[in-house]
């Protein structure tokens, strides 16, 4: 784990422990309202552990509290800027490529900005999110496909699709692609 994905570890770690202890949970009943083994939310939570985007959404979305949340460095003020590199790296290819959380806003209900690269021949697939969840996808460069319940949508670049994130759902790329993604959780924490 490099430094930068250490330190994302450490500060997602303590603030699962501190939204699980501010509810009086206990690790098994985390667990429980999760589906995420309570090995893994103690390696979480001691920042030994870089969970997938599905463990992390599975946690905060038992804890109520958004993804953004998880990730994000605190804020004060009205509005919040990420400059370029600055962003929470949430997936990584076996090629390079990287789903990067940019923003997002706060529960209950959470928008989430992500900046996505598919290197050639890689696949993210996606387990269903919350019911309600929305997605919004362009294609900035390269060509790609999305599968959404079982059915593909060929994009190349300028191309968008909306579509709904609670199916299954995958992006897979033969050739490379760079997608900008918007995800809409209505009602987190309700």
């Amino acid at each position: 784990m490099d430094d930068a994905s250490h330190q994302l570890a450490q500060a997602i770690g303590s603030r699962v422990r501190a939204a699980r202890q501010s509810r009086g949970w206990t690790l098994d009943q985390l667990a429980e309202a999760s589906g995420v083994s309570r090995r893994m939310i103690v390696n979480v939570e001691k920042g030994e552990a870089s969970p997938g985007i599905a463990i992390l959404l599975s946690l905060s979305d038992a804890l109520g509290i958004g993804l953004p949340a998880l990730v994000e460095p605190p804020h004060a003020a009205l509005a919040k800027v990420t400059r370029s590199g600055d962003g929470a790296v949430l997936w990584r290819g076996d090629h390079g490529g990287e789903g990067v959380l940019v923003a997002g806003t706060q529960p209950p209900d959470v928008v989430e900005l992500w900046d996505w690269t598919l290197a050639p021949g890689e696949r993210h697939d996606s387990e269903p999110h919350a019911a309600g969840t929305k997605e919004l996808l362009q294609v900035q460069s390269g060509s790609m496909r999305v599968e959404v319940a079982g059915e593909g949508h060929a994009l190349a670049a300028g191309d968008a699709l909306a579509f709904d994130g609670d199916a299954p759902h995958a992006y897979a790329s033969d050739a490379g692609a760079r997608f900008i993604l918007t995800v809409f959780e209505p009602g987190v924490g309700a």
